[in-house]
């Protein structure tokens, strides 16, 4: 990956997330030291402020926490009405996201979703979630 691809898609230290996303794939950085997810990716634990960190597959599922409709969207590859959710991941981690998949209106705090993978230009994937049924 060029430095550019790195700097487009966010700091060094994420690169291992966006590679696993080429084959659809969600990891997660864990800290060795106090055995904590750690969701955004970072040079160090934030817990504990240790660097002994390591990245291991999730399931992709999880519940909605928090989320709001877009109603007047900002960006051409976005079609308002849309969600964005904080989701809580079941390795407890949270991850900014958007729900597809349903109507805006049909998403609820507590809803369960799965991870759904949006292919995009360089081969990699975004991370979106949709209801389970």
């Amino acid at each position: 990956m060029s430095d550019a691809e790195t700097t487009a898609w966010g700091a060094p230290w994420s690169a291992p997330f966006w590679e696993a996303s080429r084959e659809q794939r969600l990891v997660l950085q864990w800290c060795t030291s106090c055995n904590v997810v750690i969701h955004y990716p970072r040079p160090v634990c934030p817990t504990c402020m240790g660097d002994a960190l390591e990245w291991r597959p999730a399931a992709g599922n999880g519940e909605v926490h928090s989320h709001t409709v877009v109603h007047k969207g900002r960006h051409p590859t976005l079609t308002a009405p849309y969600v964005v959710a904080l989701v809580t991941l079941v390795e407890g981690a949270r991850m900014m996201t958007n729900i597809v998949g349903c109507e805006p209106s049909e998403v609820k705090v507590g809803m369960a979703v799965r991870i759904r993978w949006e292919p995009q230009d360089d081969g990699r994937h975004l991370p979106l979630f949709e209801p389970t049924t």
